[in-house]
């Protein structure tokens, strides 16, 4: 064969294998909360580009309600979400939805604080007070309510909860409209001129509620059962990608500052202490100690009243995990 026809036959090779390499990355639709702790990880995600070299081909959707991502789950306008909140999660399980947990992704943590020179020396004072926390329906907002009731006493008619997201919080708490107020330390961290009183954090809390270790669960991912059954590999990419992007926001810190100065509307001081933060609310894993963790958390939010029905071994599948971990 000459070296010209050789070297056609490789040019209509080329041609001819293109389209087929770009139509194998699987479409993904994954949604988020545009607030909160989940913007901070979907910008590394996004701009890390880590579930395209899994091989796939996202669209990512963001929403302004906290409970967005579930309920788009449920009419199946995304595929899978992140950062969603434990309670929804486990509220749509006991209701039997079609949605699988693949993935602990944020731990729950904050503290209460309120203004340096505040009356309020302890979190029994807030009784009669108005507390600053996250929207009902988020899984911050059963957690922090079920401390204050368990631990202190408070239950939900004893105050009032104002919602709001963290920059409204803040904005409250200086302005003397709220009293105390359940900040992330990535909050606190960002605002070193303000001084604040700590009054207690809220993973020390939930540890002395629950005579246990572990901390609190905020974020789950999950999947729709459909896209799942139809597409299990393209769980486990997506599940590699959190866990990848996880280690990375932990190991890279500065490469993860820029990215979240850049893209999630960071100024460089905030920025570089929301990456240092990073593995004080970020984690990546299903294991039985997580599952476990998962299982009690729900029952107390059931004896709090939060949930109304028992939560199904069925809404856990580690199987993703554990073959992301291989």
């Amino acid at each position: 064969m000459s070296v010209r026809k050789l070297a056609a036959l490789l040019a209509a090779a080329a041609v001819t294998l293109t389209p087929v390499s770009a139509s194998a990355q699987e479409k993904i639709k994954i949604g988020y909360w545009s607030s909160g702790f989940s913007v901070g990880f979907g910008a590394v995600l996004e701009v890390g580009k880590f579930l395209e070299a899994q091989g796939l081909a996202p669209e990512y959707i963001k929403f302004s309600d906290v409970n967005g991502p579930t309920k788009a789950l449920l009419t199946h306008s995304i595929d899978a979400a992140f950062g969603a909140p434990a309670t929804g999660a486990f509220t749509l399980g006991g209701e039997g939805a079609p949605i699988e947990l693949v993935l602990v992704n944020q731990i729950a943590e904050a503290t209460f604080v309120t203004k340096d020179g505040s009356p309020i020396k302890s979190l029994e004072e807030l009784k009669g007070k108005k507390v600053g926390m996250s929207p009902a329906g988020s899984a911050m907002y059963a957690i922090s309510t079920s401390v204050l009731e368990k631990n202190h006493g408070l239950k939900r008619s004893d105050y009032t909860a104002v919602a709001g997201n963290e920059g409204r919080l803040l904005q409250f708490l200086s302005q003397g409209d709220i009293d105390a107020a359940a900040l992330r330390a990535v909050t606190i961290a960002s605002v070193p001129d303000m001084k604040l009183k700590r009054l207690g954090s809220v993973v020390e809390e939930w540890k002395t509620m629950t005579k246990g270790s572990a901390p609190p669960i905020l974020g789950v991912a999950l999947v729709h059962k459909d896209f799942a059954r139809q597409s299990p590999q393209a769980v486990t990419k997506f599940v590699t990608a959190l866990i990848a992007a996880t280690r990375f926001g932990s190991a890279e810190t500065a490469k993860a500052s820029e990215i979240l100065s850049k893209s999630a509307n960071l100024d460089a001081r905030d920025a570089t202490s929301y990456a240092r933060l990073w593995d004080q609310f970020y984690v990546a894993s299903l294991g039985p100690d997580d599952i476990a963790n998962l299982k009690a958390e729900a029952e107390v939010f059931r004896a709090s009243g939060t949930l109304e029905k028992p939560v199904p071994d069925s809404l856990f599948v580690p199987t993703y995990y554990e073959q992301a971990k291989k």
